[in-house]
């Protein structure tokens, strides 16, 4: 069964029993109130018609006395202490009463009793006779007006709840085709998706909040996150068979010269080993920079914490001069407390610093400082510099404005690459001002917060 028609029954089944209940609960406490009240009332009436036919009995012929009380459509009788029917009367469509079992009561009593499948009032009450006797007045009243009522009640009551259930099916139709909506769109987009081979988003109205909407909202999310590893690995693909070709070139251009005269020629096999060497290092951090570029931002499982930004880039600057023997000035302001994944930062800062090694022989500058609630590292290089109408293009992958001195050095023309989608990672912005010729300033902008 479809979840809409699974909507439509239950929610039609919960109101219309519900209704039914109600009904049913109104009848009830309708019936039992008028009942109770035609039972007090007719106490009422028999403690007032027990007193006058005490102080009357002596003066008035029992059976006109009695014909003057007589219910009007009941019985009225006098019962002695014996079980003996003194007196009886009863109105004319009411004869059968006059057969109704003889029981002498000691204490008062009232009910409501079924007789010949009608039911009527009841009420019993001691009386003491003038005679000094103690005898029964009892009083029987037809309830068919009421039983009448009653019964028209009931039909009332089906005929609203068999109205009733056409709203009820009606918006138990509407509340199943708009809960299952958001659904069957999204079933619709899946299945439009898989036939296609695009990625398609639902269209969400903006002014509803619910958890409908919420469910979308995190549908078309996933559909973007698909989508992103989607182009991701495409990229990764086409970028690796494209630029692991030339490594992979080279090392079987010198593994076959060195099988063919590497015996003959020493000096061949000390040029072909540095070469195959070379390029299997390119070839390995080239591949560690494509995974890496491979990930969207939520996968890149940032640690953040607080660090003093001084110490951080001053540890950066000493390893880097220890490693390359290059000169590297500090310069900073003072301590800097910032919120930072330390690792990733270190590792932000020495793309550049190894860019800046690779396009300039000069000294390196490295600084630290704050400004408008962002902390700054600037990496400043005397190198090459990049031409002006070259710098929106830098962060593009393989791309290399020297590229000659980037091949021979090495270079995979991912670094600037991996920086930006680190630093986009990281809630980081950078920053690149050139000079053509007199070199190259990166700025890595943090927030404090």
């Amino acid at each position: 069964m479809k979840l809409r028609n699974k909507i439509l029954l239950y929610s039609s089944a919960l109101f219309i029993t519900l209704f039914i209940l109600m009904n049913g609960l109104i009848y009830y406490l309708f019936n039992t109130l008028v009942l109770n009240n035609e039972l007090t009332n007719m106490k009422a009436q028999a403690d007032k018609i027990a007193r006058s036919i005490a102080q009357s009995a002596n003066t008035i012929p029992l059976n006109d006395l009695l014909r003057t009380y007589a219910p009007l459509s009941g019985m009225i009788r006098i019962v002695a202490e014996d079980g003996d029917s003194r007196a009886l009367v009863t109105s004319s469509d009411q004869q059968q009463l006059s057969r109704l079992e003889v029981n002498y009561e000691s204490r008062q009593r009232s009910e409501i009793m079924k007789y010949e499948g009608q039911s009527y009032t009841f009420i019993s009450l001691p009386v003491i006779w003038p005679d000094g006797s103690v005898v029964n007045i009892q009083l029987s009243q037809s309830l068919r007006e009421i039983e009448h009522n009653l019964s028209v009640l009931r039909l009332v009551l089906m005929a609203v709840t068999l109205v009733a259930m056409i709203p009820v099916l009606l918006s138990s139709r509407w509340l199943s085709n708009l809960l299952t909506r958001p659904i069957t769109s999204m079933i619709s987009t899946m299945r439009d998706i898989r036939q296609s081979g695009k990625f398609k988003r639902l269209a969400l109205k903006e002014k509803s909040q619910d958890e409908l909407y919420e469910m979308g909202k995190s549908f078309n999310h996933m559909i973007d996150l698909l989508e992103e590893n989607f182009e991701k690995q495409e990229q990764f693909v086409s970028n690796a068979s494209h630029e692991l070709k030339t490594p992979l070139t080279v090392i079987e251009s010198y593994s076959s010269l060195l099988k063919r005269r590497g015996k003959e020629r020493p000096e061949l096999l000390e040029e072909s080993v540095d070469a195959i060497h070379s390029e299997a290092v390119r070839m390995r951090e080239m591949t560690e920079q494509l995974l890496l570029l491979a990930k969207n931002s939520e996968q890149w499982d940032l640690q953040p914490e607080p660090a003093d930004l001084q110490e951080l880039v001053q540890q950066s600057v000493k390893v880097f001069q220890n490693a390359y023997g290059r000169t590297v000035l500090f310069e900073s302001s003072g301590p800097i407390m910032a919120y930072v994944d330390i690792q990733k930062l270190k590792q932000l800062i020495f793309i550049f610093l190894d860019n800046a090694r690779k396009y300039s022989d000069e000294s390196i500058t490295v600084s630290t400082g704050t400004r408008e609630r962002h902390a700054f590292v600037k990496i400043l290089d005397h190198g090459i510099g990049i031409p002006k109408e070259e710098l929106p293009k830098v962060f593009d992958r393989f791309y290399r404005v020297d590229k000659t001195r980037s091949r021979k050095q090495g270079g995979t023309g991912l670094g600037l690459s991996l920086a930006k989608e680190m630093a986009e990672a990281m809630g980081a912005r950078i920053e690149l001002e050139s000079v053509e010729g007199l070199g190259t300033t990166a700025t890595i902008w943090l927030p404090l917060d």
